[in-house]
């Protein structure tokens, strides 16, 4: 005898239901609003709520504060494997992908203790601070800050160059030989700044990357965290596998 399938839970019914409303409704039209989606669903606001954080992350719905909630273009999705460092813009090229720059910010100032002892500062005693907003089937979709001490990349290049990668105009400079980024990857809350900057809600999940570029001689010249919205980026690793323990 079979046996009977089991009911749905409540979060993964809503879910289904969810997702088939986004599915039959047109890119750009509004859904119906929170308090009329709740009742229809059967759901408390709180509830929904944080189902559609999963939407927005996986970048099918895009919420606009006190305008509504909208479907969004099924979205490009960057795929790219993290055995090689490279910028944004760099995997975009190569996958046809366009990436433009959006709001963006230089400053030059004196290190922070936690940014002085992670980096090397050599004959610095400035470092640069670079953080930008990157921009995908037109909205955010990554933010990002460079930190490095101001001898690794001219300031003044900085701010004439910039187009929205650190990494490609310090290798195009040459003033430094890159070998190694040691990289840390979470999946964090959105805390309110980042969620302003990416359009998105707070604590909505997202890829957190944080990093340490080093150069050939094992100096730290690049401090980088930065954030992805989970739906326009796949990310994966080739791994071999290992011995067994006798």
């Amino acid at each position: 005898m079979l046996n009977a399938p089991r009911p749905l839970s409540l979060a993964a019914r809503l879910h289904e239901d969810l997702r088939a409303l986004i599915a039959r409704t047109p890119p750009g039209e509004r859904l119906p609003s929170e308090p009329q989606l709740a009742k229809t669903l059967a759901v408390s606001r709180a509830t929904l709520r944080e189902a559609m954080r999963t939407f927005e992350t996986e970048g099918l719905i895009h919420r606009r504060q006190g305008v509504g909630t909208f479907v969004a273009q099924p979205p490009t999705v960057m795929t790219s494997g993290l055995e090689v460092l490279e910028s944004i813009h760099t995997l975009a090229a190569r996958m046809g992908m366009t990436m433009r720059l959006g709001e963006y910010e230089i400053d030059t100032r004196p290190p922070t203790p936690a940014e002085a002892a992670r980096l090397d500062m050599g004959s610095s005693r400035n470092v640069v601070q670079v953080s930008w907003v990157m921009q995908a089937d037109d909205r955010p979709v990554a933010y990002l800050v460079d930190t490095l001490p101001e001898d690794v990349l001219d300031p003044q290049r900085l701010q004439r160059d910039f187009t929205g990668s650190v990494l490609d105009l310090m290798v195009q400079s040459g003033q430094v030989a890159l070998t190694t980024s040691d990289t840390t990857i979470n999946a964090v809350a959105a805390t309110p700044q980042i969620a302003k900057a990416l359009g998105i809600q707070r604590r909505d999940v997202l890829l957190y990357f944080e990093a340490l570029l080093y150069t050939r001689e094992g100096r730290a010249v690049d401090y980088s965290y930065s954030y992805y919205l989970p739906g326009y980026f796949n990310f994966h690793v080739v791994r071999r596998v290992g011995k067994a323990t006798p």
